[in-house]
C-alpha cells in the first residue's frame, strides 16, 4: 500500500501485457487454467508455486536488505564480495559471497523531471510519480492530467477515466498503440514467430514499419486519434493497451501535447489551451536506474546508460563474479529472458568451459533516443543469443528432418520459453510437450460454457453445381443427338430402345 524508497511498486489494477504462454519459465508451465494475460495477484500465485515445487523458500532470506556490496581484498584473486545485510530487526550481518546477481530490474528509481514543467511550484492540486498511484476512488468528479503515454501512463489514463470529471493525456511524442487481442482473439504475442523474426531481419526496416503502422491504422487511424509519433513503429518500445481508443472515442480521455506550463490549478500545454481547476496530476515519466550499494566505479551509470557484456556482465571487473539480472527492455517478457541470464551467469560463475570475452555491450541504432531505449532488446534475437551461450539453442535445421512436427512448432508457431529447455545444460523432459500443447493452455481458461452450436444445415450449392457441370458435359458430349432429338423426338427414343435389354 505504501511504496518504499528504491523498491518497485504497482498499482491494484495491473495486469500484465505478456501472455502467460511467453512469460512463464522454461521448466514450469503456468496453470493452465489461469488466464492468458494475468493479474498481479495471480502473478504471484505463480511464483509461489514455482518456488515451492524446486523447494526454494528454504534457501532465501526474506525481509533483509542489502546495504552495500564491496569487492574483496583479494577480488583479482578470488573474485569474491564482502556484503553487508540489515534484517527487519535492524540488526546488520556481514557475509561472504563467491559471486552477486542483481535482479532489482528497471522500476525502482522514478523519474520526476519536475525542473521540465515550469510553474509546477504553484500548482495547488496534487501531483505524484505513476509509481505512487494505486487506486482511483479519490479523484472521483476531479479533473485529471497523466503526463506520459508509456504502459502505466496509458493504464492509470483509462483507469481514472472512469471516475473523473475529465482526463487529460499529455504526450510529447505519441504512441503507436497495440493490443493484447490479436487475430482471431489470439493473445498479440503469440503470433510473432521465427519466420516473422527473420522477414523482420530481412525486409528493410521502413518497409517492415510501415506494414506493421498499416496494420494498427487500420484498427484506428492514430493521426484521427492524435496519437500518431514522429517515430516509426519498431523505433521504440510499443504501448499495449486495449482500451484507451476506446476512452478517447467516449470523450473520457482527452489526448494533448507537451505542458508548457503550471500556474496555480490551471495547466497550459504547447498548443496553447489551457486547463482550468486541474486537481491532479501523475507523472507517468519513467525510471532511472543505478546501483547505490556498489562502489560508483564497478558499474557506473550516466544517463541511464551503462556498459554490460551483453546487458550482464561489467566488462573491467578482474573476475566476472557479478552478474546484473533483467535489466533490459525486451519487445517481449521479461521473466523467460532474466531466466535466461541466470542460466549463463551461473555457468560462468561455475567455469564450466566457458571463456568470457569482454566487450562492451552495443546500442541497437534503430531505436529513438530516450532514456527507455537505452537497454533495449529484441527478445527472439537475445534469446537465441545468450542460449547459444549456455548451449541450449534449439537446432531447428536439424529438428525439421529428424522430428519435423516439433521444427515446424518451434519455427511457425509463438518462440515460447520451452523451446530453451529441449537440449543442452538444464534439459527438461517434459519440454516437447508443453510445446505441444501450449494451445490447449492457451484455450482452456476460455472455455468456461458449454457452447453446443447447431450444426449448420448442409449447403447444396456444391451438389448443385456438381450437377450443373455433368449435365453441361454430357450436352456438349451429346450434341449431335441432342440436335437430332429437337428435330426429331421419336428417332431418339428409338435409338435408346435399342440399348435396352431384351428378354
Amino acid at each position: 500500500e505504501n511504496p518504499e524508497p528504491d523498491r518497485a511498486s504497482i498499482y491494484h489494477s495491473v495486469i500484465i501485457n505478456t501472455s502467460k504462454e511467453m512469460m512463464c519459465y522454461s521448466d514450469f508451465p503456468i496453470p493452465a487454467h489461469f488466464p492468458n494475460f494475468m493479474h498481479n495477484s495471480l502473478i504471484m500465485d505463480y511464483y509461489r508455486m514455482y518456488a515451492d515445487h524446486f523447494q526454494l523458500t528454504k534457501h532465501i532470506r526474506f525481509n533483509t536488505h542489502v546495504l552495500n556490496i564491496k569487492k574483496r581484498s583479494d577480488f583479482s584473486r578470488s573474485g569474491q564480495w564482502d556484503v553487508e545485510t540489515e534484517n527487519k530487526d535492524g540488526r546488520r550481518e556481514k557475509h561472504i559471497f563467491d559471486a552477486v546477481m542483481i535482479c532489482i530490474g528497471h522500476h525502482c528509481q522514478p523519474n520526476l523531471p519536475l525542473h521540465d514543467f515550469p510553474g509546477i511550484e504553484t500548482f495547488t492540486g496534487k501531483y505524484f510519480h505513476s509509481r505512487d498511484y494505486k487506486t482511483p476512488e479519490e479523484w472521483r468528479n476531479k479533473k485529471a492530467v497523466v503526463i506520459g503515454i508509456g504502459n502505466s501512463g496509458g493504464d492509470i489514463a483509462v483507469e481514472l477515466s472512469r471516475v473523473t470529471k475529465q482526463l487529460y493525456l499529455s504526450t510529447r511524442r505519441g504512441a503507436w498503440v497495440l493490443n493484447r487481442v490479436g487475430d482471431d482473439g489470439i493473445p498479440l504475442d503469440l503470433l510473432f514467430n521465427r519466420v516473422l523474426n527473420i522477414l523482420r531481419n530481412v525486409i528493410p526496416f521502413s518497409l517492415i514499419c510501415s506494414l506493421g503502422e498499416k496494420r494498427l491504422n487500420s484498427r484506428f487511424n492514430h493521426s484521427l486519434y492524435n496519437l500518431k509519433p514522429k517515430h516509426r513503429l519498431f523505433s521504440q518500445h510499443p504501448t499495449v493497451n486495449d482500451e484507451l481508443p476506446n476512452r478517447i472515442l467516449s470523450g473520457t480521455v482527452q489526448v494533448k501535447p507537451n505542458i508548457r506550463r503550471f500556474h496555480g490549478s490551471n495547466v497550459e500545454f504547447d498548443d496553447g489551451s489551457i486547463v482550468d481547476d486541474v486537481d491532479l496530476v501523475v507523472f507517468a515519466t519513467g525510471y532511472n536506474f543505478s546501483f547505490p550499494f556498489l562502489a560508483s566505479n564497478v558499474v557506473p551509470v550516466s544517463e541511464n546508460q551503462t556498459s554490460l557484456y551483453k546487458y550482464v556482465f561489467p566488462p573491467e571487473l578482474d573476475r566476472p563474479t557479478l552478474a546484473i539480472i533483467g535489466l533490459v527492455q525486451p519487445l517481449g517478457a521479461i521473466m523467460p529472458i532474466s531466466e535466461m541470464q541466470a542460466r549463463w551467469a551461473t555457468r560462468v560463475f561455475k567455469a564450466l568451459g566457458y571463456v568470457l570475452h569482454i566487450l562492451n555491450s552495443c546500442f541497437v541504432i534503430r531505436y529513438v533516443s530516450s532514456q527507455r531505449h537505452t537497454i533495449q532488446v529484441d527478445y527472439i534475437d537475445y534469446m537465441d543469443e545468450i542460449a547459444d551461450l549456455v548451449g541450449v539453442r534449439p537446432r531447428i535445421s536439424r529438428l525439421l528432418l529428424t522430428d519435423p512436427r516439433l521444427g515446424l512448432n518451434l519455427l511457425l508457431g509463438p518462440c515460447t520459453p520451452y523451446q530453451y529447455r529441449l537440449r543442452g545444460p538444464g534439459k527438461w523432459a517434459g519440454a516437447r510437450q508443453a510445446i505441444f500443447t501450449q494451445w490447449d493452455r492457451v484455450a482452456q481458461p476460455m472455455q468456461t460454457r458449454p457452447c453446443n452450436e447447431p450444426e449448420p444445415l448442409r449447403s447444396l450449392k456444391w451438389p448443385l453445381l456438381l450437377s450443373a457441370a455433368v449435365v453441361g458435359l454430357a450436352a456438349y458430349y451429346y450434341k449431335n443427338s441432342l440436335l437430332v432429338f429437337l428435330q426429331d423426338p421419336a428417332a431418339l427414343l428409338d435409338m435408346m430402345k435399342s440399348w435396352l435389354p431384351t428378354h
